[in-house]
């Protein structure tokens, strides 16, 4: 018998495609997609939070705060979504991931529940939140979750949108 030593491949380092990570969206190497996700998720978890609050006390204080968040929410939620979908068509190594296809068509799928939620709630606040705006709130905090942590994912394993070291020590 030889005594060979078999050698693993990484499949990652034998794809240089996936290499390019780091963003091209930013400010002063702080990439904007991640500044920015932060607002939106709040205000969505805010838009719940202040439902809930709203059924638990039948005060229209917190309908009027629950719209206002929706559409805090929204607002904040398409700018984000603009700076993430310019990185996922921009930057090749993003792009060759389809982990980052799924965090694109989550967050897609909240943009649409969130302006819905949102939309629903313009004109009558207080008559909006229960039961649809409620079931709207819960379903995209929910999916806000889902959707972060796939985004979470691509930062912390596949250090998408970091800037990657020259060379491996």
């Amino acid at each position: 018998m030889q005594d060979r030593k078999i050698e693993l491949n990484d499949p990652v380092d034998e794809h240089r495609a996936l290499h390019e990570t780091e963003s091209r969206i930013a400010l002063a190497g702080h990439p904007l997609h991640a500044m920015l996700v932060a607002f939106p998720i709040a205000l969505t978890m805010s838009v719940f939070g202040t439902d809930l609050l709203y059924w638990w006390t039948g005060d229209a204080f917190w309908a009027r705060a629950a719209g206002w968040a929706a559409f805090g929410g929204f607002l904040m939620g398409v700018i984000a979504g603009i700076t993430g979908t310019v990185e996922l068509l921009v930057v090749r190594g993003i792009r060759n991931r389809s982990a980052s296809w799924t965090h694109f068509i989550l967050a897609v799928m909240l943009l649409s529940i969130m302006g819905a939620n949102w939309a629903h709630r313009i004109g009558d606040y207080v008559a909006a939140v229960l039961p649809f705006g409620l079931i709207l709130s819960a379903i995209a905090a929910g999916l806000t979750a889902v959707t972060g942590w796939h985004g979470g994912k691509l930062v912390f394993d596949y250090q998408i949108g970091t800037k990657m070291p020259d060379e491996k020590p």
